[in-house]
């Protein structure tokens, strides 16, 4: 696969990549805080694609190839005291997916996000529905200040200055997953060492993360817009995950009606490879019956 830029308005330029067939319906994959599209693997997208979807990646605002916006990350305190200066909020995030899709000519995807990743899939589903065929949010939450909590200590890590040197720099995005990762499931070292290594090369801005933080905080809380959406949702949370506890999807199935809510043992904030075969599975047997779902509507429409 080969990337390519596109224009999505605002001065902003994110950084994507496509899988399979444009023929197919598309699967929007949108990753999370200080996570670059890499993160969807290869493989992973290539055997997404391999069930009927024509499957898109791409970095965020603020992260990797994308655009990089100006201004200091909050310090830990603002953090702590959810007083916190945003140069954007989710709503920009989804409004940059919205462009992307314009510049590919995609009227309606299936939208998986992941950790802020879900977030922003939400707020897309929520205030731009007509352009979402489905929903997954995974490993994700609200907004809500009691729900999907991290351990304090999860703020520092990602707050914490990366080293400069790339050799360090893997080692200290293994030891973060590691910390963060499930548990009683093989975690898949190789490919994090793969993932840090490529993000080290692509990227020199270790400040985006912060600034997206700060835009999870300056959203507050979404319960009330997640309320209102409409398309079939699969919400899909780890039993161990410490960087946003799973009350946090637990709260994201309870506000989005009709959703399904699927828990896995052991999983913690991560994407180990041993499991990609149910999350894959999982992902396009949603879209298929959301499609299926889409389709007899006007069917019962004309019926009645």
């Amino acid at each position: 696969m080969s990337e390519k830029l596109c224009d999505v308005g605002g001065g902003i330029t994110l950084c994507y990549e496509t899988f399979g067939d444009a023929g197919d319906p598309a699967a929007l994959l949108i990753m999370g805080l200080g996570t670059q599209m890499v993160s969807w693997q290869d493989d992973f997208c290539e055997q997404l694609a391999a069930h009927g979807l024509y499957v898109v990646r791409f970095d965020n605002r603020d992260i990797g190839r994308s655009t990089h916006l100006q201004g200091p990350p909050p310090s830990l305190l603002q953090l702590l005291r959810y007083s916190v200066p945003a140069r954007y909020r989710l709503a920009d995030m989804a409004q940059d997916a919205v462009g992307l899709m314009d510049n590919l000519a995609i009227d309606r995807a299936h939208v998986i996000g992941a950790s802020m990743g879900g977030m922003i899939a939400q707020t897309l589903a929520a205030r731009h529905p007509a352009r979402v065929r489905s929903l997954v949010s995974m490993m994700s939450s609200t907004g809500g200040r009691w729900v999907g909590r991290p351990a304090l200590s999860s703020y520092a890590i990602f707050l914490r200055k990366a080293p400069t040197e790339r050799e360090a720099f893997i080692e200290h995005a293994t030891q973060l997953f590691t910390k963060i990762g499930s548990r009683g499931i093989p975690q898949d070292t190789e490919g994090v060492r793969k993932i840090a290594a490529l993000s080290f090369d692509r990227e020199l801005d270790r400040t985006g993360a912060g600034r997206q933080l700060a835009a999870i905080i300056a959203s507050g809380d979404r319960t009330a817009e997640l309320e209102g959406i409409t398309v079939p949702t699969l919400v899909i949370h780890g039993t161990v995950d410490p960087l946003v506890s799973p009350s946090g999807g637990r709260a994201t199935a309870r506000a989005i009606p009709g959703a399904e809510l699927t828990m896995i043992e052991g999983m913690g904030h991560d994407l180990p490879r041993v499991l990609w075969p149910r999350l894959i599975d999982a992902f396009a047997a949603h879209a298929a019956e959301s499609d299926r779902l889409t389709e007899r509507r006007p069917a019962l429409g004309q019926r009645a």
